[in-house]
């Protein structure tokens, strides 16, 4: 099988519990560093599905890598090749295909919970799960790109998932390991410090019971991850 892309926009924002996914399914990978300068792939050919991380930076940033970044998601999604948005890469997905990435009201930090649409296709990514909590860390959100649907939701941001056919845009993570939770917390303590939002948690409640939140996470993230791989091709 060809390896899927996973493309790195921030050193710190790796793939996580999608690259232990991945492992555990035999299905090789590559990442893709922007963060430290790699080229974005020139053509879909070469791949079997594209995965997006998170990142600090927003879509409407003026970034070498974002226009190629978007011709890619075009040319993939064209072409029924899967296509995968975590946060960031959500974000990067609707504004290829016509969305718009804009700032939120709240800016949401921490863990909380997320609504499944009550709709076929928000079943097929997440089973019968009508709820259930993930991590968040946004102050931006994207709308909903023509022809997609909705997926989930929650109090802070209305649009936090969309899909259409094999491609799945998120605004939040479901990739998190505890290590990532810990890495991001410390990165970005003073962001949490700042506040400002009732969407923001302290580092103490972030990572508290945080081996049983992160478990509870990842068997959501097989869920998702095995409906999306079920497209890969070839």
């Amino acid at each position: 099988m060809k390896p899927v892309a996973i493309f790195r926009h921030y050193p710190t924002e790796g793939p996580g519990y999608f690259a232990t996914y991945l492992d555990a399914a035999s299905i090789p990978w590559q990442l893709v560093a922007l963060d430290e300068g790699a080229k974005v792939p020139a053509s879909i050919e070469e791949f079997s599905g594209f995965a997006f991380m998170g990142g600090p930076m927003s879509v409407n940033d003026d970034l070498p890598w974002i226009p190629p970044v978007l011709e890619l998601i075009r040319a993939a999604v064209a072409k029924d090749v899967p296509v995968l948005g975590h946060c960031l890469g959500g974000q990067l997905m609707s504004k290829a295909l016509g969305g718009v990435v804009s700032r939120t009201a709240l800016k949401e930090i921490g863990w909380g919970e997320v609504s499944v649409a009550n709709q076929s296709d928000a079943r097929a990514w997440f089973g019968e799960n009508r709820s259930f909590v993930t991590f968040h860390w946004h102050g931006e959100t994207f709308s909903i790109p023509r022809g997609a649907l909705p997926v989930l939701s929650s109090a802070y941001c209305q649009n936090q998932g969309f899909a259409l056919g094999p491609h799945l845009g998120l605004q939040c993570h479901i990739e998190m390991t505890e290590a990532l939770v810990r890495s991001w917390c410390e990165g970005g303590a003073r962001e949490i410090a700042r506040g400002g939002s009732p969407g923001v948690q302290p580092v103490e409640a972030i990572t508290s019971r945080l081996e049983q939140r992160v478990g509870a996470l990842h068997a959501v993230a097989d869920a998702v991850y095995g409906q999306w791989t079920k497209g890969l091709r070839g």
